[in-house]
This record gives structure tokens, sequence and C-alpha cells, in this order.
């Protein structure tokens, strides 16, 4: 893993890069942090998806100005679909895709804040989208996944902010011909595959780590890469 800094229309910021071990090319995943941001558990995220084979990019979208100005932003910029941090991530994308170790095949994978961005981007020429809890789900839906890529999204049933997200997401996405993989895990709540600290008194509002949860949820995202990012066949 290294930290590079990303060219990205409003000037660089930095992001994480894990290429995986061995002899490419292979697809490009990026990757995109929860409210908290850059911590441990992101590294550890990366450095899994570099594992299983894919290039993973993680663009820091609070690498502009003081933290907390930072978070209201791009927290804005979620609400209204547009802006300096969706930007930062199709630079990340388009980073990917001129890499050389790269298949040509770029999808997207987001916590919490960062899987409404992944949902919000997934007609954006994107392979695969794999929101993780992205709750609550993002404004003005049905057309946010107007032309949207397959989505692979995981919810915990105990999520207080994902009531009723599961089977919206899964209605849209059904009358919209989008392939798909949604699942909730009832033992599970909000941040189940993100090791954030403090534990013990999260849980207590719904959140929390759960490994079997996050094993079966990355299991999933892992087959449904392997079946949205291979390389296009050959023509005949």
């Amino acid at each position: 893993m290294t930290t590079i800094e990303l060219a990205a229309p409003d000037g660089p910021i930095e992001a994480l890069l894990d290429i995986p071990d061995g002899t490419g090319p292979w697809p490009g995943v990026v990757v995109i942090h929860d409210a908290i941001g850059y911590a441990a558990d992101m590294e550890a995220i990366s450095g899994h998806i570099a594992d299983a084979g894919y290039l993973a990019l993680s663009p820091n979208l609070y690498s502009r100005g003081g933290r907390a100005r930072c978070i209201t932003r791009v927290f804005r910029e979620l609400l209204t679909q547009r802006g300096r941090a969706l930007d930062d991530i199709m630079a990340a994308r388009d980073h990917l895709l001129g890499m050389p170790e790269c298949s040509g095949k770029v999808g997207i994978a987001g916590f919490c804040m960062g899987g409404q961005f992944s949902l919000i981007l997934s007609p954006r020429g994107f392979g695969a989208s794999a929101p993780f809890y992205g709750t609550p789900l993002p404004r003005h839906l049905s057309e946010t996944l107007d032309g949207a890529c397959p989505i692979v999204a995981s919810f915990g049933g105990r999520d207080p902010m994902g009531i009723g997200a599961p089977n919206r997401l899964r209605r849209l996405v059904e009358s919209k011909h989008i392939p798909h993989d949604i699942k909730t895990y009832p033992g599970a709540g909000h941040s189940f595959a993100n090791k954030l600290p403090g534990q013990p008194l999260i849980r207590v509002a719904g959140f929390g780590y759960n490994a079997a949860a996050t094993a079966d949820a990355w299991a999933r995202v892992f087959a449904f890469f392997g079946e949205h990012l291979r390389p296009n066949e050959p023509a005949d």
C-alpha cells in the first residue's frame, strides 16, 4: 500500500493505492470511505480488496481544508449529487483506467456515506457498484439509478438508518432491470463491515462490526465483481 497524489479537477488530493501481488492486469475498484474518513480500518479494507485480485484506490475526500469544513461540504455534495467530492471519485476511476496494470474494468465500493456515493455514481462508467449500508438511501433514487451498472448491496437488519431501504432498492433495480444482489443481515447493524473505535458503545446505537456478516458480504461482492468486471470477450 502506498499514498499517492491523485490529480483531480480542483487540485490534487491524497489517495491510498493497493496493487495485488503477481502479474496483472487486474480490474480496479474505487473505494469510498465512510463519514469518519481515513483510518486503519480503511487501510485494512483496501488491502483485503487487493488480496482478492483488484487494484484498490481510495481517494481521501477530506483532503482539502479542515476536517469539520470538509465533512460539511462533502455531505452537502452528497445531498445535491454534484460538486468536488464526486469529481474526486471520478478522477480516481480515471486514474485506475490509465494504469497499465488495470484491465480496463473498474468497480466502486463504499461504506455508509461512501455507500451512498457508490449508488449515486453507479451510472457513471463503473462496471459494478458495491454499497455497504449506503443509508439513508440517496434522494431522488429512481432518477439517480437511471442507467446504473450492476449493484451488489449489503445492509444490516439492525441499522436504525436503513429501515425499509433494502426493499426499496430492490423494487427499483428490479423495475429498471438492473442486475443485482441485495442482502440484509438480520443480526448486523450499521457499519457492520467497519472496525470503528468504541465498539461496545456504538453497538447500543445499532452500529458495530459483525465478522460473519462481513465475511459473507465480501464473498458476495467478490463473486459479483468477478462476473461483472471481467474483460470483454474478443469478438469472433
